[in-house]
């Protein structure tokens, strides 16, 4: 099963440039989805304001090459590793269902342009990658979802309760999910459970896609921009206009020690 692409074998049945085309239309979704956000919500416009702020606010100029190095740095510490969460399982998990999906998308990409033709095996390191980049995503995720959500944890509320900020990581579960029981199903020879589990991961992905709007997807693009400009205002001195930190030590009493911290 890992080492067998999914695609190759529905490409038997169903024509690579139908799958191609599903493809492609999941990826305008994205695209459609991200620009109505941006145009509604009016991020664009927000980032863009808040840049020429902290350009009045700067204390000082940051040179080319500075700035580039914050950039880099805050790319390679802050987005990559996602630091803003701190050490500990929420991170863990954050980055495991990060890269598990990254792996899995990229995978999926790959072979289905690549290797879905006449003729043509995927090389066996393809398969592997986007079936532990789904294994990855599921881990990631369903430790999130049953066990670190602030609002579960912190607020007492049940882990089936559903919200619309849910929709992102919920869609992209079930994706991971239906893509790995129709990979397995479809490798053992049960045609019929195959058929099943492909019909739930392909609606899985027009949810996941469709639902960019209403989702936090976009969130992928813009928390990136943010962690860049916060570092940019951080360096100029403007600081996105709050006070400087205080040189005073920060001072608690003993209560703090009663609970472990996991309110976020």
């Amino acid at each position: 099963m890992m080492s067998i692409s999914p695609f190759s074998a529905l490409a038997e049945s169903i024509s690579p440039s139908v799958i191609q085309a599903f493809v492609l239309a999941m990826l305008a979704l994205i695209v459609i989805g991200t620009i109505v956000q941006m145009i509604h919500h009016k991020n664009v416009t927000y980032f863009f304001n808040n840049a020429k702020k902290a350009k009045l606010a700067a204390e000082r100029e940051i040179g080319t090459g500075e700035k580039t190095a914050i950039i880099l740095k805050t790319v390679v510490h802050d987005i990559a590793t996602t630091s803003e969460l701190g050490a500990g399982k929420r991170r863990v998990a954050h980055v495991m269902g990060m890269y598990g999906t990254i792996l899995f998308w990229v995978a999926s990409v790959v072979l289905v342009f690549g290797y879905t033709g006449t003729g043509t095996t995927a090389p066996t390191i393809w398969p592997m990658i986007w079936h532990v980049g789904a294994i990855m995503t599921c881990v990631g995720g369903y430790w999130f979802w049953l066990f670190l959500r602030v609002d579960v944890l912190a607020e007492a509320h049940p882990w089936y309760r559903i919200i619309k900020a849910d929709l992102f990581v919920l869609a992209l579960l079930a994706c991971a999910t239906t893509g790995l029981a129709w990979s397995y199903f479809q490798s053992s020879g049960s045609t019929g459970l195959g058929y099943i589990f492909l019909i739930l991961f392909i609606t899985s992905n027009i949810v996941l896609f469709g639902g960019v709007y209403w989702s936090k997807f976009a969130h992928m693009i813009y928390k990136p921009g943010a962690a860049i400009q916060k570092n940019l205002a951080e360096a100029d001195g403007s600081r996105d206009n709050l006070p400087p930190l205080a040189d005073a030590p920060k001072q608690f009493g003993l209560g703090i020690k009663r609970e472990q911290p996991k309110h976020y």
